[in-house]
């Protein structure tokens, strides 16, 4: 039997070049993420992604990738890399990197020879057109920034496709060739121990084959787990991919296909529920969430290192998350999504966030955790484009911060200057220490999550309560019941659990560890959520200390 051991995780994700810098030039490295492990290790993450570090001219922070098999030299060595990997083991936390082929660096010496010999063993590794196509202003993943997606090369005096930026040319993955390296390049990271892939821009490596080979693309998917199965069988694959839960079936297979893929839709409801302070939106998704073979899961998350796209929504939907929590037009991206953290979109309430927390803790599936948000980072909006989010990690409140001992000019990225989410005020040294402030919330959130194995395993059944506000999530799994309540609301409402607990049964509060919750003689059990307010509780035989 394998240990699918991502049904369990938790996922803590980063960006090396803002973790810490360990030799003050600026730009966070291997060596000072290896040495900071303890805080994600204290935090009680179990996987780390690790976002594209390899060799790039970095005009997409990382993604357009110049080199597949290195380190690029402004984070260290491959060497180091393997010494931060073997850290991580040593604290046993596993970690997954970006497997990034739906495009490669316009500098990458694949591209260089294609464009310089399209008869040569390269000429087809991307995809090129001796006429521009009628639809080439169509399709556009960065509408307002990027104006097509075919460029003409002036050197092959031929039009090539990139779905993303112009420097980012699509690889043509209906090539044979390109598909045996793409496996290559798995098979060289799985050896230097990484436990799994996210696959960038999963629907636009399908969408390309598709369009380019005319066959199933989502056959690919089955070939990659494959190969992932005969290297290294318990590494898993983690998808982007905005998909439809109509879609979810291609996507899964029978498990023979991907095992994680990020729920963008239940993403986007959550915060028209934050929104609205209203969980229908959540309460309805959820029900309609399809079934999934065994070894598939869902990743849930708050945000990431992306704008929160808000795409699948309807225009009236966008328009009230716009208006709640990015109302100025500086706040928003491409005309779908948000630049903003958490933190500063909740206002700044600890009790908000941590019921955010707690909330996608709770949904079916895998929770993945942005870095910073767990003490509740702010955003830089001076930054342009999606890079708000990607600032400095704040360690603690002296000097700027504890990221880098270079000035701030010189850093990667600006810090916050000032204000309430400036690293005075937010930073992870005095939250490690305070047993009520939000990373200690956290933690203790995560310790209950990970000791409820239900809600990774199970399907949550969702739980009719009388009030809007209110998401009842109920997980049972090889006789253990876990019953998890929010209010998502800013006042307090009652909740009668009384038929989820069920006759001869109680629940035990696991956040407090009160004791038993009982049923009172009408046969209610009454429960009281604060403003923001949740509860975790486990469902077990009602025991009578009464007797003896």
């Amino acid at each position: 039997m394998l240990d699918l051991w991502y049904k369990n995780a938790v996922i803590y994700c980063l960006d090396v070049d803002s973790f810490f810098d360990s030799d003050g030039d600026g730009i966070g490295d291997f060596r000072g993420l290896a040495d900071h492990l303890d805080h994600i290790e204290a935090l009680g993450a179990t996987c780390i992604w690790v976002l594209p570090f390899y060799p790039s001219p970095n005009c997409d922070n990382g993604y357009d990738i110049a080199d597949y098999y290195g380190v690029d030299p402004r984070y260290g060595s491959l060497g180091e890399f393997v010494d931060f990997i073997q850290a991580a083991k040593d604290r046993g936390l596993r970690v997954i990197v970006d497997l990034v082929v739906n495009h490669s660096s316009i500098d990458h010496p694949w591209f260089q020879a294609s464009r310089a010999d399209p008869t040569g063993r390269y000429g087809d590794w991307y995809v090129w057109s001796k006429e521009k196509p009628a639809d080439a202003d169509k399709g556009m993943v960065f509408p307002g920034v990027q104006k097509t997606t075919w460029t003409y090369d002036r050197k092959r005096q031929e039009y090539y496709f990139h779905r993303f930026y112009d420097h980012q040319p699509d690889l043509n993955i209906a090539n044979p060739a390109v598909r045996e390296e793409i496996q290559r390049i798995m098979g060289f990271w799985l050896a230097l121990g990484v436990s799994g892939f996210r696959i960038d821009a999963a629907p636009f490596i399908l969408e390309d084959l598709k369009k380019i080979h005319g066959a199933d693309p989502h056959a690919y998917l089955a070939e990659l787990q494959h190969f992932l199965s005969w290297r290294e069988a318990e590494a898993m694959l983690l998808a982007e991919a905005n998909i439809t839960m109509e879609e979810a079936a291609d996507y899964f297979g029978s498990g023979d296909r991907l095992h994680v893929i990020f729920n963008f839709p239940l993403n986007q409801k959550l915060f028209l529920a934050f929104a609205r302070e209203d969980a229908t939106p959540v309460r309805d998704f959820l029900k309609a969430l399809p079934e999934l073979p065994m070894v598939g899961q869902w990743a849930t998350f708050l945000r990431n290192h992306d704008e929160i796209d808000l795409g699948r929504l309807a225009p009236d939907e966008k328009a009230e998350v716009f208006a709640a929590f990015g109302p100025d037009k500086a706040m928003q991206l491409y005309d779908r999504g948000l630049r903003r953290r958490l933190a500063p979109m909740l206002g700044g309430d600890e009790r908000r966030i941590a019921m955010a927390f707690s909330l996608m803790l709770a949904l079916p599936g895998t929770p993945v955790i942005w870095y910073g948000d767990e003490i509740g980072m702010g955003e830089n909006m001076a930054l342009p484009e999606r890079d708000p989010v990607r600032i400095p990690m704040q360690w603690h409140p002296r000097g700027h911060g504890g990221f880098s001992a270079a000035e701030p000019a010189k850093w990667v990225r600006a810090p916050i200057p000032d204000g309430p989410f400036a690293h005075p005020f937010v930073n992870a040294e005095a939250q490690r220490t305070d047993p009520n402030s939000l990373f200690s919330t956290i933690q203790r959130l995560i310790r209950i999550r990970r000791s409820c194995r239900e809600i990774g395993w199970a399907e949550a059944e969702v739980v009719e309560t009388e009030d809007p506000a209110t998401l009842a999530l109920l997980s049972e799994w090889r006789g253990g019941s876990v019953l998890t309540l929010h209010n998502l609301s800013d006042r307090p409402v009652m909740i009668d659990i009384g038929a989820s607990v069920g006759e001869g049964r109680a629940a035990h509060d696991l956040l407090r560890q009160n004791g038993e919750l009982r049923r009172a003689e009408d046969g209610r059990c009454l429960l009281r959520l604060a403003p923001y307010g949740f509860e975790w509780l486990r469902i077990e035989q009602e025991t009578d200390t009464r007797k003896g």
